[in-house]
């Protein structure tokens, strides 16, 4: 017999999933020993009964029962007896145990000795005598797999003794597969039917027997396995290498093992021919729909299909009006069972029937095709244009390799190929096959080699991949450059090169490297896309040229709800991004990152990721950011998008310097600047800065603050082209200010306000009022703080609006209006806490100490003697910092830090810094009446 289930784990294996299953028949074994008891598994084949037959079998073992098994084949089922014999073959030798006409009935029916054949009730009498004797006080589990399969004289006696062992310690457990008609008598025996393992169990089964299969791909198998035990550890093992890796795409039919295709052959090979043309035309039309069957003429539909439904094979759906295959597998099998020719024929008809349905003509009339076809070559790139636009970036990849295999040699195949390695690179994640497809274009077309399209592919993979700014410029721009007259065939790809070349300028970070951009939109005018145009403003130098774009930008975000293409979706992201509108890109965004996590678009599920990630820092969802991050970061290792690695790296670095964890935001911001400067990657030495300062402000180094983000920009200036100079307004103001550079921090205060940038966003509006307020003389500067605060909408950003809530309090706590300051002090303090902003709970907890309010909490404990001035100033010099430190961290002037030194010395006992740890802490053990304790 070949076919047996023997799947999901042998008798020492866990089974996957099958828990219930497990449980159950345990329960059946343990009850049926002490009392007796029947049971038939049933369900499809490859299901895993055998294995759960087994599972119960060791069981049994295990108790100490003693076990009969036996299994039902083929080429036995017509030997009478040869099942009984396999089943009682352990029990010869206590035979002559038995009575003698017992024990002659089953000699003779055992073929142990000659004589008249038993009579029916005899021979089972004899049997059930045997088995009782076998049982003793242990007893005895029957298991017997593919019961149909016994023969006659086998499958009576079996189903005699089954029905008759109430009050014995003989368990009767036996399998066949559904819709397996035998000879063995069910009626009145319990059946228990064993189910398909449900997704997550066989998600796991793959994982655990398969753990280096991609995700995309064990999702696919997961889906055509349907449950099946069977499909699932034998489909794997019929792919390449390539296509376990997701290297390769899969075929739409999976290839079936030996194994697999037995499932089915023999139901399949003994259809009437015209059952299984029709069967193959289904297959290959995909749709199910009756209609295109009845149009072949094989004579009547119901007549022909009957005999494939008694095989349950399929089912017809009469309400739908559809053929339904009961298994995905079966459709692979119809398939590798046929001829190549019969496959082309059919292909062809159903390319005639798709008259007025060019896309399904294309696919039909590709896999009829044995020589190239520039129509089905031109048709599958509309197809491949098309499916795109509806958001299947690897169906359109996929369609855009089937058109380059039916173009004939030449400029177009050359084209097509190049298209689809772009769209490989930039979109799905395959950077392996972009480099395939353009050694091809080298290889076979070497003229094509510098193309536009090939050189979008090229720079593509040189950003992504190596990080190499200066070489895809220069590609791109060489190609615009030979590009005069821009056909209809070659205008997407102008629009991609133009969209690849702004992300190469924005990571270069170089004015320079836009004239050529600029050059190419001035040429185009009215012809230049929409979202090019917004773009272009919005990323590229958004303090100047932001504001012209936004009105535009605000209407194209509604469609949005409706927008599919995730090429599309991820762009006007990155529009949005600077300008702070992600919050109306969210939901479209994570649409892309659950295309992403199903085997699509997953260069694009990255940016997606990233780009989310972007706004859960600036609004507050900092833990969920990580988690996105963290997935964002997982796909670029996966895939080898290095360059796209550093924005996630970058929102890594500025949550943990927010929240004090000032080792790991500097290991970020070193990896970050160990790659960038070699390659001359602006941006990313930009965000290095940015993760630097915001770790210095938390650490109150203000020094080294204000260093980072004046190599960001310099004070006074916007820098140009560096759509980080924005961000960074009130950081390099306040960092100005507290080190003194009073001039520098009302130039950048007057830049930012003079540049308009206030009427991007209500977040940019806070920070350059804010900066306006720092920088501000006494007296005005409460009114302009004012100002900052009631922007409306400002809520939406926590972390920045409680830093300006800070900043204000300190201010109104040094001109003695302690209880305003104590209110903003306390909204900062609350946000700061609920965000885990460590250093800044710790600066707006001194704060409002300072004002004589007690905080609780593990901060330093109340010193009586001290003003609260003089205490944050004692620890802080305890610490080991300067007087121009403690003076920059506290808004004073280092000579006021040495006055309050010099009076709080004696206070304490001490005469230097030297003995100021010790006596703070000797301070402190007095109020919480603990003795004193000296550290060495």
């Amino acid at each position: 017999m070949t076919g047996r289930d023997t799947t999901g784990g042998g008798a020492g294996s866990r089974l996957v999933g099958r828990e219930a299953d497990v449980g159950l028949l345990r329960a059946f074994v343990d009850r049926a020993l002490s009392t007796g008891g029947a049971l038939v598994l049933t369900g499809e084949a490859g299901v895993g009964k055998t294995a759960l037959l087994e599972s119960a079998s060791q069981y049994a073992t295990e108790t100490g029962a003693t076990v009969l098994t036996a299994a039902g084949a083929q080429f036995e089922a017509d030997l009478s007896y040869a099942g009984l014999n396999q089943l009682l073959y352990p029990l010869l030798d206590d035979i002559d145990r038995l009575a003698a006409t017992h024990r002659r009935a089953l000699t003779v029916a055992l073929g142990l000795s000659g004589g008249s054949p038993p009579g029916h009730l005899a021979l089972s009498t004899a049997v059930l005598d045997l088995l009782h004797q076998a049982a003793g006080e242990r007893g005895l589990l029957i298991m017997v797999d593919d019961l149909p399969w016994f023969d006659r004289a086998s499958s009576v006696t079996l189903g005699f003794i089954a029905h008759r062992l109430a009050a014995s310690r003989i368990a009767f457990l036996a399998a066949l597969r559904s819709g397996e008609e035998g000879f063995f008598d069910r009626t009145g025996i319990d059946e228990y039917e064993v189910d398909p393992l449900d997704n997550a169990a066989s998600a796991a089964l793959l994982t655990d027997r398969f753990p280096t299969l991609a995700a995309p791909v064990r999702q696919r198998l997961v889906a055509e396995a349907q449950g099946n035990p069977l499909a699932l550890l034998e489909l794997p093992a019929s792919l390449t290498g390539p296509q376990r890796t997701a290297q390769t795409r899969l075929p739409a039919l999976l290839p079936l093992s030996r194994r697999l295709q037995n499932m089915f052959a023999a139901r399949i090979a003994g259809l009437p021919a015209p059952t299984r043309r029709l069967l193959l035309a289904a297959v290959l039309d995909g749709t199910g729909d009756l209609d295109v069957l009845r149009s072949i003429p094989v004579g009547h539909l119901s007549t022909n299909l009957a005999a494939a439904e008694r095989a349950q094979l399929v089912r017809l759906d009469r309400d739908e009006d559809r053929l339904l295959f009961r298994h995905p597998l079966t459709r692979s099998a119809v398939v590798q069972l046929s001829t190549s020719e019969e496959r082309r024929e059919t292909h062809r008809w159903l390319a005639e029937h798709y008259q007025d349905q060019p896309d399904r003509r294309a696919w039909h009339l590709l896999d009829a095709a044995v020589t190239p076809d520039p129509e089905v070559a031109s048709i599958l790139e509309g197809v491949a244009d098309a499916t795109l636009q509806r958001g299947d970036a690897v169906g359109a990849v996929t369609a855009m390799l089937h058109a380059v295999e039916v173009s004939p040699r030449g400029r177009e195949r050359s084209r097509r190929t190049a298209e689809a390695a772009y769209l490989a690179a930039n979109i799905t994640g395959d950077l392996r096959r972009v480099t395939q497809l353009l050694d091809e274009i080298r290889r076979t077309d070497p003229g094509r080699a510098n193309s536009m399209a090939a050189a979008v592919a090229a720079s593509s993979l040189l950003l992504n991949g190596d990080g190499d700014v200066d070489t895809a410029h220069r590609l791109l721009v060489s190609a615009l450059e030979m590009q005069s007259d821009i056909d209809l065939a070659e205008e997407k790809n102008l629009v991609e090169a133009l969209h690849t070349l702004l992300l190469v300028c924005l990571f270069g970070g170089r004015p320079e490297l836009y004239a050529p951009f600029d050059a190419v939109l001035s040429e185009l005018g009215s012809r230049t896309p929409e979202l090019l145009w917004v773009t272009r403003r919005t990323v590229a130098d958004p303090a100047r040229t932001a504001r012209e774009a936004l009105d535009r930008l605000d209407a194209m975000l509604p469609g949005l709800e409706s927008e599919a293409n995730p090429s599309r979706i991820v762009r006007l992201g990155i529009a949005c991004a600077y300008v702070d509108r992600l919050a109306s890109c969210r939901a479209a965004l994570w649409r892309v990152v659950e295309g992403g996590r199903a085997g699509g678009a997953v260069a694009s599920a990255i940016e997606a990721l990233f780009l989310l990630g972007n706004d859960g820092f600036f609004t507050g969802e900092w833990d969920r950011t990580l988690a996105a991050i963290e997935e964002g970061l997982k796909l670029c290792d996966d895939h080898g998008y290095r360059v796209l690695t550093w924005p996630g790296v970058f929102l890594r670095g500025l949550i943990h310097a927010a929240r004090g964890r000032t080792d790991v935001a500097s290991s970020q911001a070193d990896e970050m600047t160990g790659w960038a400067t070699p390659r001359g990657v602006a941006l990313v030495q930009c965000y290095a800065a940015h993760v630097r300062a915001l770790a210095a402000f938390g650490e109150g180094d203000v020094e080294a603050a204000y260093q980072y983000t004046a190599a960001v920009s310099p004070a006074g200036v916007l820098a140009s082209h560096n759509p980080h100079a924005m961000w960074l307004v009130l950081d390099l103001t306040e960092a100005a200010a507290r080190t003194n550079r009073h001039r520098e921090a009302a130039a950048h205060a007057a830049a930012a306000r003079q540049a308009g940038i206030a009427a991007i966003s209500p977040r940019l509006a806070l920070l350059v009022a804010a900066a306006a307020a720092v920088a501000a003389p006494a007296g005005r500067d409460v009114e302009l703080f004012e100002e900052a605060l009631s922007v409306p909408g400002t809520q939406r950003w926590p972390f920045d609006l409680a830093r300006v809530h800070l900043i204000y309090g300190e201010r109104l706590r040094r001109t003695k209006a302690t209880t305003e300051g104590r209110r903003h002090l306390t909204q900062a303090l609350e946000t700061f806490q609920r965000l885990g902003a460590e250093p800044w709970v710790e600066r707006a907890s001194a704060e409002l100490r300072a004002t004589g309010l007690a905080i609780p909490t593990g901060v330093a404990p109340q010193l009586a003697v001290l003003t609260p001035q003089q205490q944050q100033i004692a620890m802080l010099a305890a610490q080991g910092m300067t007087n121009k430190q403690i003076g920059a961290r506290l808004a004073l002037s280092p000579r006021t830090v040495a006055t309050h030194l010099y009076q709080l010395f004696p206070k304490l006992g001490v005469t230097s810094r030297a003995g100021l740890r010790d006596a703070l802490t000797e301070q402190s053990a007095k109020e919480i009446g603990e003795p004193p304790r000296k550290d060495e």
